[in-house]
């Protein structure tokens, strides 16, 4: 082959490469164009879902996309810029919930900045984790999943004796969320098991009296309604409480029967020897 013929099609190859790698960067350009601008219209721009993002994948920009809200109707603690959520290294951001195409991307659906996919990055600041023994029954059946919130009884039964002790449930923990079931702590998973450890989000004293609890008495959860966030009002209910007839009565003390008998006492005397004679009334 010639030269002027191998020169010329080496020329043409780079050239067809030259147009190549600037096809590709006018399009990447165009699509992250696309992405960080809103759509035009009225409205304040929200972080969205651009497609399905898995529990535990570190956030990307081309994960995401900016959606126009009607002004004053922004979810709570959404995003308005995709910049917010995909930083530099220490910046980046990790998918705590499964997220769906469109699903806004909001502050409790996402770790902190840096922070990796644990525990102690759900934790509300100021709150602790601790962990609650339990079975199927005490568990509510088993139906208690990661995000519902409960209220913590304990009962117990004080005092010696059944017919002195006391018996009584009280309220250690009120309206406290569950973070994990056994090892899971993934809230989208609603399938009851029977659950062998509980763990809850607390504040350092109600972690105190619960692991306390769990030493002395049994400790059981009640399920709270997914709007209920009322103060009990009975914190403690005795046995009492349960109606008159429901109090263990008393054992009778049986005091055995004493006679008394009166004794007559005769002292015989013969020179030196002494001898007494006892008669009873009978």
């Amino acid at each position: 082959m010639p030269v002027r013929t191998i020169a010329t099609l080496a020329i043409a190859v780079l050239l067809g490469l030259i147009v190549v790698f600037m096809i590709n960067g006018f399009l990447n350009t165009s699509h992250n164009a696309q992405i960080a601008q809103a759509p035009s219209g009225p409205g304040s721009p929200v972080v969205v879902a651009a497609l399905p993002i898995a529990r535990g994948a570190t956030i990307t920009p081309d994960m995401l996309k900016l959606a126009k809200f009607p002004a004053g109707a922004t979810p709570l603690g959404s995003f308005s810029a995709i910049s917010a959520l995909t930083g530099g290294k220490d910046a980046q951001r990790v998918a705590m919930r499964d997220l769906a195409p469109d699903e806004p991307v909001l502050a409790t659906r996402i770790s902190a900045p840096g922070a990796r996919l644990n525990l102690a990055g759900e934790l509300t600041p100021g709150m602790q984790a601790v962990a609650v023994r339990m079975t199927d029954a005490l568990g509510v059946g088993g139906f208690v999943v990661p995000g519902e919130r409960v209220d913590v009884l304990m009962t117990r039964t004080s005092g010696g004796e059944a017919s002195s002790s006391v018996a009584a449930t009280q309220v250690i923990a009120e309206n406290v969320r569950v973070l994990g079931i056994d090892q899971v702590d993934d809230d989208e998973n609603t399938k009851a098991t029977v659950v062998h450890t509980v763990t809850i989000e607390v504040t350092p004293r109600q972690a105190q009296l619960v692991t306390l609890a769990q030493n002395v008495g049994t400790v059981s959860f009640s399920l709270r309604h997914v709007e209920d966030s009322q103060p009990q009002l009975q914190k403690a209910t005795f046995l009492r409480g349960l109606g008159a007839e429901n109090v263990p009565k008393p054992r009778p003390v049986k005091v055995p029967h004493v006679a008394i008998v009166p004794v007559t006492t005769i002292r015989v005397t013969r020179v030196t020897d002494t001898t007494v004679y006892q008669l009873n009334g009978r």
